[in-house]
């Protein structure tokens, strides 16, 4: 695959990501809140902003390709391993937030992400002592978010029990 197909794909796929964050902004509802903002209104932001930078990105593609990208090294390539661990994460905290709540299924996340990453540095520990410390990272992160989301500015995120602390 040349380089400017490679790159027309990812304006494409960014194209799609937008069209598709666009139709699942138009099943939010749109009554105005504090101070005139409705829940919809970061989602449609982010998906117009997503279709723009598409656009830019086939315009790019096709008028040329990126001039000033390098060509890869061949020793390099993509790490896979790592985008699995990362893609699970995200994909695990999609299913679960609502059997979970947000704070474990955040937790989850970061856990399987922060494996993806220290495998792609090389840093290969599969010990339990070391998924349940980035466990633990990950409880210590999302919790209090999850506080300050609820209790301070009165939002609700799913939680696991009725109590609203966990």
């Amino acid at each position: 695959m040349s380089a400017r197909s490679a790159q027309s794909l990812v304006g494409l796929a960014t194209l799609a990501g937008g069209a598709l964050l666009a139709w699942g902004a138009s099943a939010i509802p749109s009554e105005a809140g504090y101070a005139g903002v409705g829940p919809n209104f970061l989602p449609w932001l982010v998906s117009v902003a997503l279709l723009a930078c598409g656009a830019f990105l086939l315009w790019e593609a096709a008028s040329g390709g990126f001039r000033q990208l390098e060509e890869p090294a061949a020793e390099e390539s993509a790490f896979w391993s790592g985008f699995v661990w990362v893609s699970a994460g995200l994909l695990a905290n999609a299913a679960l937030i609502e059997r979970l709540g947000f704070v474990l299924s955040c937790a989850l996340c970061f856990m399987l992400a922060v494996r993806g990453f220290k495998s792609a540095e090389g840093r290969r520990d599969r010990s339990p002592a070391s998924f349940v410390k980035d466990l633990l990272v990950g409880l210590a992160i999302a919790a209090p978010v999850y506080w300050m989301f609820t209790k301070g500015l009165a939002i609700n995120l799913p939680g696991l029990t009725t109590t609203g602390w966990l």
